[in-house]
C-alpha cells in the first residue's frame, strides 16, 4: 500500500488521471492489461507479480511491473538447512517470486557444502515457481530434497505435482520453520482420471474462456473448439471471469466442462461441481488427442509444454519477438544480485530446533 499511496500522490501532483482496478488478481497471469484499454489508460502498473505477460505484448498498453522483494533473515534459513540435511545431498531451491533475491543468495552461500540448484522453467526466472507452471526435475535419484522458500503451499503443491517422487521441505521465512510436506497423489489422480473418463462417454461439452486478466489462452480455447469439431460433438462456449458451480449449474444440459483459466480450479476443486471440470490438457486425453502423462504436467505456462493444451506450444506461437521474455525471463531480473541480506530480529541467528517426531496425518510437520 505504501507503492500504491506514493504512486497517487505523484498522479496528483502532475494532474494524471488514475483508475484502480479493484477485480481480483490471484496472480501473474491476472494483469489486466484488456481492461485498461478498455478504460482508454495510456499506462498501466501491475504490482506484486513477475512479468509473465511480456510488456512487448500487452495490449497497446505501456506496462510497468512492480515486483515485490521480501528481505528475510537469510542466515537462518541457511542454518537451518545445514542442520537438518547431511553434507553433498542435492538440493533444488524453489520458491516464489517475492523471494527470489533471498533464495539465490542461500544457493551462493550453500554451494560448498551441498549439490544446490534453483531449477528453472522458462519463461520464470530460476527458482521461480507458479501455481500451474513449474520445473521437472527428472528422475527421483538425481534430487535428494526439494527446498521451497514460502509461507503457503499452493505453489509447492504445483512442485509436488510435477516431481511426486522427491521429498519435498518447505522453509517459512516469517515462522521461521522448516516443515516436511507431503501431497495426496494417489487420491488427486484418482479424482482427475475419473473426470476424465466421464467426459470420454459426453456428447454435450461446454468451453469456457476464462477472462480475469490474462488466465484465458484465444489460441488454446481455438484447438479445443477445433478438436470437438473433429470428433462431431455439440459444444457450446461460454465466456466467464470468475468459474463457481452455481454458474454451470443454469447449464444443466452439459455433461462436462473445460475451463481455459486455471488449471488449479479443476485439479483443487474439481470435486466441488456436479459436473466434470476439465483442464485443457485433460479434454485433450479425454478426445483421444494424447496419452495420459506420468507425472502429471505443471507446464501451463512453459515455453517447451508438452502439448498445445499450453498457450506457449510452438504452434500457438508461430512467431517469437526478439526481445521477448520466452526466452530471458523478466528482463528486469535477468540477473539477480548476490548481496547479503541481514535481519535486524533478534532471533536471526538461532538455527531450528529439531523435533524428533512428526504428526501423524498432517500434510505439514516442523522439523
Amino acid at each position: 500500500m505504501r507503492h500504491l499511496a506514493g504512486l497517487l500522490f505523484v498522479c496528483r501532483l502532475t494532474g494524471v488521471l488514475v483508475s484502480i482496478l479493484a477485480d481480483v488478481a490471484y496472480g501473474a497471469c491476472c494483469v489486466d492489461d484488456f481492461t485498461a484499454r478498455a478504460l482508454s489508460a495510456d499506462f498501466l502498473v501491475h504490482y506484486g507479480h513477475s512479468c509473465l505477460v511480456p510488456i512487448d505484448v500487452t495490449a497497446g498498453v505501456r506496462t510497468l511491473y512492480v515486483f515485490v522483494d521480501i528481505q528475510i533473515d537469510v542466515g537462518h534459513f541457511v542454518d537451518t538447512l545445514q542442520t537438518n540435511f547431511e553434507h553433498g545431498k542435492r538440493l533444488s531451491l524453489l520458491g516464489t517470486v517475492q523471494f527470489l533475491s533471498a533464495l539465490q543468495v542461500a544457493v551462493k552461500h550453500l554451494s560448498d557444502r551441498f549439490h544446490v540448484s534453483a531449477p528453472q522453467q522458462l519463461p520464470l526466472s530460476p527458482g521461480e515457481v507458479l501455481g500451474c507452471t513449474s520445473p521437472f526435475l527428472g528422475k527421483a535419484a538425481d534430487t535428494d530434497a526439494i527446498i521451497f522458500l514460502g509461507d503457503g503451499r499452493f505453489h509447492l503443491e504445483s512442485v509436488m505435482i510435477s516431481n511426486p517422487d522427491v521429498p519435498a521441505y518447505r522453509y517459512d521465512p516469517f515462522m521461521k520453520t522448516l516443515f516436511r510436506e507431503s501431497y495426496e497423489h494417489e487420491a488427486m489422480l484418482a479424482a482427475r482420471t475419473a473426470a476424465v473418463h466421464q467426459a470420454a462417454k459426453a456428447t454435450r461439452w461446454g468451453l469456457i474462456q476464462g477472462t480475469l486478466g490474462r488466465q484465458g489462452s484465444p489460441n488454446v480455447f481455438k484447438y479445443l473448439e477445433e478438436q470437438l469439431e473433429a470428433k462431431g460433438l455439440d459444444f457450446v462456449t461460454v465466456l466467464m471471469s470468475e468459474i463457481f458451480p452455481q454458474k454451470l449449474a443454469l447449464f444443466p444440459d452439459i455433461e462436462v466442462w473445460v475451463q481455459v483459466a486455471c488449471p488449479r480450479l479443476s485439479i483443487d476443486w474439481g470435486s466441488a461441481f456436479e459436473k466434470p471440470l476439465l483442464t485443457p490438457y485433460e479434454a485433450a486425453v479425454a478426445l483421444e488427442v494424447v496419452s495420459w502423462q506420468t507425472p502429471y504436467p505443471m507446464d501451463f505456462y512453459s515455453i517447451r509444454p508438452l502439448g498445445p493444451w499450453a498457450p506457449r506450444h510452438p504452434q500457438h506461437q508461430p512467431q517469437q519477438t526478439k526481445h521477448s521474455r520466452d526466452t530471458r525471463g523478466c528482463s528486469a531480473r535477468s540477473e539477480i544480485p548476490l548481496t547479503p541480506q541481514t535481519d535486524s530480529s533478534p532471533s536471526s541467528t538461532q538455527p531450528c530446533s529439531l523435533i524428533p517426531s512428526c504428526s501423524k496425518g498432517s500434510s505439514s510437520s516442523a522439523l
